[in-house]
């Protein structure tokens, strides 16, 4: 059954120029995995990290490769399926749909660097699983022969424990930075990283997102891409993967990676809320909660701000491919529109379940159920600085007033 508010998944596509049946066939796939997810949730917490048989499941899916380049076997899926795919894993359980959508976005990125770096990846397991940490003044490389010498100390790389390799963000510089900064992403596997165990938090418990430290390491050129080349248009993986997926301004759509898991979290919490309404009677007065006015009320606020949330999620990531396809590199305007817009929707989610669990009385206080997590999860996710949206709003009013950008990532 669809859930309240929306339209039914069928309606979902990948817009313009995507392959709708294949889209529709991935967005069942991940449907199918709700039930079992929502009965893992306890044990994903209290492991801290997403159980081994559910990321085989997001393995036997093909999940984690929907945007993974099809010559090496992956899906190459409009940008957009990263938003609905984290939107259906949600439902089930948040911190699973934050794995996969990390995960599954490096395969993305993966795709613009040098073909040298796919290769020695994807040649030798195109199923390996990549973490990150986009954290640039927690790392420092400095220029050699034939590449970088790379350290520093990063957190919040989620699911590192079961990825091979990491994409750290680091500043580029010589020690005087006479040449100024440089930033550039790397590409490392994990022998050259130590990850050490911090992630002991109220919400996204099931994530893992540990630190990860290097210490002067060697990383060849080809194992590194440059922000610059992630800016839109051709990077230096379009040679070998030509889709305008690979052409994407990444940092620009970055809260878009990650959005669709604050969408599918705060559908779940509204779905159980309503199903809850509409046979529970009040604890005080025995009137049945689906006959108050005041939970009509919270419905229909809460679900206009998801499908509001929703609207606006699909429709830049299919803006975005449709000027992608177009050979259109956007402007500034356009990519601080994108990130204001990114904060502002998953805001819209956490205010959806934040009055949900308000108006769920003692009820969301019980550790057995699943509210609580859903509250402690949405806060969880707008915690991150892609979603702040005082940040955003500021550097979006400061182009929109004639200032430059202060993101140096776009």
């Amino acid at each position: 059954m669809a859930g309240i508010g929306h339209k039914p998944d069928a309606s979902l596509s990948a817009g313009p120029g995507g392959d709708d049946r294949a889209y529709a066939a991935m967005i069942a796939r991940a449907k199918l995995l709700i039930p079992q997810l929502r009965d893992r949730a306890s044990q994903t917490e209290e492991l801290r990290r997403l159980p081994a048989e559910t990321e085989r499941d997001l393995h036997d899916a093909g999940l984690f490769r929907i945007v993974q380049p099809e010559r090496v076997g992956g899906s190459e899926l409009d940008y957009v399926a990263l938003v609905d795919c984290a939107d259906a894993l949600g439902r089930g359980d948040a911190s699973v749909a934050w794995n996969f959508a990390n995960l599954a976005s490096h395969h993305w990125m993966l795709g613009m660097f040098d073909k040298r770096a796919q290769d020695l990846v994807w040649g030798k397991d195109p199923n390996a699983l990549i973490a990150s940490s986009f954290i640039f003044p927690a790392g420092r490389a400095r220029k050699v022969n034939g590449g970088y010498v790379l350290r520093g100390s990063w957190p919040f790389s989620s699911g590192v424990e079961s990825s091979e390799w990491n994409m750290l963000a680091s500043v580029v510089a010589s020690d005087d930075e006479a040449d100024g900064i440089e930033y550039r992403i790397f590409l490392v596997n994990k022998s050259d990283y130590k990850i050490t165990d911090t992630w002991n938090t109220s919400g996204l418990r099931g994530t893992g997102s540990n630190d990860v430290e290097v210490e002067d390491a060697f990383v060849a050129e080809p194992m590194t891409v440059a922000v610059s080349d992630l800016a839109g248009g051709p990077t230096p993986g379009s040679a070998v993967n030509p889709n305008a997926l690979y052409a994407l301004p990444v940092f620009s759509l970055f809260p878009y990676v990650l959005s669709g898991v604050a969408l599918g979290n705060a559908q779940a919490c509204l779905d159980d809320y309503v199903d809850l309404a509409r046979h529970r009677a009040s604890t005080y007065n025995r009137a049945k909660l689906g006959d108050l006015q005041t939970t009509q009320i919270k419905i229909a606020e809460a679900s206009s701000k998801i499908d509001a949330a929703r609207l606006i999620m699909r429709a830049t990531c299919i803006e975005a491919m449709t000027e992608a396809r177009r050979g259109h590199v956007p402007g500034m305007a356009a990519k601080t529109r994108w990130r204001r817009d990114g904060a502002y929707s998953v805001n819209l989610c956490t205010e959806a379940v934040s009055l949900l669990f308000a108006a769920s009385g003692a009820r969301g206080l019980f550790t057995a159920g699943v509210l609580q997590r859903q509250f402690r999860d949405a806060h969880a996710i707008n915690s991150h600085i892609a979603f702040n949206f005082d940040a955003a709003g500021t550097n979006y009013g400061r182009v929109a007033l004639g200032l430059p950008s202060e993101n140096l990532t776009f």
